[in-house]
């Protein structure tokens, strides 16, 4: 099954599509889901009516747009009141994979863009996808960022798994760059060259292994040298999705979701799947 997060805002209508699309593809059904933010008070029970009519309404019309989308997905609906995060990760549990808009209104107000989405990865067992906006025509590419950690691996199997799912080919790509030291000189030069050749090849002897076990998958490695976050979201533009895990070594070991996941929400040019591994969600 797949969630689906929706509030009435356009991206998460995209969200929709996406997801409609992903249940399809996996031959399994669809959840859509409404939260809306606990009231209290004798005073407030119009306005609770006034957000269930408005959450039913929501719920109706991402209904009709999962069915434009793929007609033969079943889909269910659910109104929920509570936190956001919360509720989608009770819904999670029961998921291949949560889909949610970027930004929201509605169940979503309040929440910045990736909020929503940095509360659900890492707490989740399945994928969290965040969706920007309706997505340009298709390039046949997904992106994945690989560095060779536990959990860049997890990421890479859903990662090969979603290529095979859609006949599409896979790019993954190491980035990195030197921590900000400030020493200089010809010394650190040597060393961070010398650094980055053994990470280089560490982490396209784990891909080569991975490649090697994917044989019916087109695949392509390239080494970066330069900010994760910068060349993903660079390669995003000719990607239907770019994937990464919830954490990862990045730039020296010490990029975190806060970091190359957040910043790949706020800049990539197509959906971003952040994968974490089912050990590690809470």
């Amino acid at each position: 099954m797949i969630v689906a997060g929706v509030d009435g805002s356009p991206s998460a209508l995209a969200a929709v599509d996406y997801a409609a699309a992903d249940a399809a593809r996996r031959n399994t059904s669809l959840r859509l889901v409404h939260v809306r933010e606990t009231w209290t008070g004798i005073r407030l029970s119009q306005l609770h009516d006034v957000e269930n009519t408005y959450g039913e309404e929501v719920l109706a019309t991402a209904e009709r747009r999962a069915h434009a989308s793929a007609p033969g997905v079943s889909v269910t609906t659910g109104l929920a009141t509570g936190g956001v995060v919360a509720r989608l990760q009770e819904e999670a549990a029961k998921a291949d994979a949560v889909v949610i808009g970027s930004r929201g209104t509605g169940g979503f107000t309040g929440m910045i863009l990736g909020s929503v989405g940095l509360g659900l990865a890492g707490h989740t067992p399945g994928p969290v996808i965040v969706v920007r906006e309706p997505s340009p025509p298709a390039h046949g590419r997904l992106l994945a960022g690989y560095d060779g950690s536990e959990e860049a691996d997890v990421a890479l199997e859903f990662a090969f798994a979603e290529a095979r799912r859609r006949g599409a080919a896979l790019r993954a790509v190491f980035s990195w760059q030197p921590p900000p030291f400030s020493s200089v000189g010809t010394m650190y030069d040597n060393l961070i060259h010398c650094v980055y050749e053994e990470r280089t090849g560490y982490v396209e002897e784990r891909f080569t292994a991975w490649r090697d076990r994917h044989p019916g998958v087109p695949v392509e490695y390239a080494s970066v040298y330069g900010h994760p976050v910068n060349v993903l979201a660079e390669e995003s533009k000719a990607a239907d999705l770019v994937i990464a895990g919830s954490r990862g070594l990045g730039a020296f070991g010490a990029a975190v979701l806060g970091s190359v996941g957040h910043g790949l929400l706020h800049h990539a040019h197509c959906p971003v799947a952040i994968v974490s591994s089912p050990a590690g969600s809470a």
